[in-house]
C-alpha cells in the first residue's frame, strides 16, 4: 500500500513540475539558422550596412532579393542592362536608356500570352488589365491609391516611350513605382515591354510583329 502511495506521489510531482511555467534554456543549438527560420522581405531594398559588422547585424534587418552580387552576372543574363541607377537628382542614365533597344526578337503567340500573364500579375494591379491606369489600386478613384497610375495606352507620353526607358523604369523604379528587379528576370521584363508595345499598336489600329513558330510552318 505504501509503495502504491509513493508511486502516485512521484507521478503527481513529475506531472506538476512538467506543467510549471519555469522557462528552461535549450542550451547550445547546432546550426541555429536551420533551427530557426528567418523571414525574407522580398520587396524591401537590401540594407548594405547590415553585413559589414557584427554590431549592425540583427534579426530585424534581414532582407533578401534575387539580384546577383554587384559586379557579377546571373545565369541567363547574356545581355545585362548596361546602365546603373541614377544617383539622387541625376537623370543621365535614364535619358541614355532611350537608346537601348529591346534585345528579344518578336514574340511568338505563346510568348505573347505568357507576357500578358506576367503583366497582369505584376503590373495590372496599378496600370489596369486594359493598360489604362485604372487598376484595382485606383479603381476609378475609389481604390486605396488617390493618384491615378500611368495609362500605358492612350497617353502619348508612354506610347512614345522607348523600350529601353521602360526597362529602366521596371528595373530601378520611377517616381511612385518601385523596382521590379527582384520579381521579374531580364527576359520577363523585356517580354512585358513587348506586350505593352503590342497593346499600344493594337489601340492605334495596327499590330506588333509576332515571330513565326517554325514548327507550325508547313512546306508546300
Amino acid at each position: 500500500m505504501k509503495k502504491i502511495s509513493v508511486i502516485i506521489l512521484m507521478v503527481n510531482v513529475i506531472a506538476i513540475s512538467g506543467c510549471s511555467d519555469v522557462k528552461r534554456e535549450p542550451g547550445s543549438i547546432y546550426m541555429p539558422d536551420m533551427a530557426y527560420s528567418r523571414a525574407y522581405e522580398t520587396y524591401s531594398e537590401r540594407d548594405s550596412t547590415i553585413f559589414t559588422s557584427e554590431e549592425n547585424h540583427s534579426d530585424d534587418k534581414i532582407f533578401y532579393n534575387t539580384l546577383p552580387v554587384t559586379g557579377t552576372i546571373a545565369r541567363g543574363e547574356e545581355l545585362p542592362f548596361p546602365l546603373t541607377k541614377d544617383a539622387a537628382g541625376d537623370t543621365a542614365n535614364y535619358a541614355a536608356s532611350k537608346l537601348i533597344a529591346n534585345p528579344l526578337p518578336p514574340l511568338t503567340a505563346e510568348e505573347l500570352k505568357e507576357s500578358e500573364r506576367l503583366y497582369l500579375i505584376n503590373c495590372g494591379i496599378c496600370h489596369g488589365a486594359k493598360l489604362n491606369g485604372n487598376g484595382p489600386l485606383y479603381k476609378d478613384g475609389n481604390g486605396p491609391y488617390a493618384a491615378k497610375p500611368a495609362a500605358l495606352v492612350g497617353d502619348a507620353k508612354y506610347e512614345n516611350m522607348p523600350d529601353g526607358q521602360m526597362y529602366y523604369s521596371i528595373l530601378y523604379g520611377k517616381n511612385l513605382m518601385g523596382s521590379y528587379a527582384s520579381q521579374l528576370n531580364r527576359d520577363q521584363r523585356w517580354k512585358i515591354i513587348h506586350y505593352i508595345k503590342a497593346k499600344q499598336a493594337e489601340a492605334k489600329g495596327g499590330s506588333a510583329p509576332v515571330a513565326v513558330d517554325s514548327a507550325t510552318v508547313v512546306k508546300k
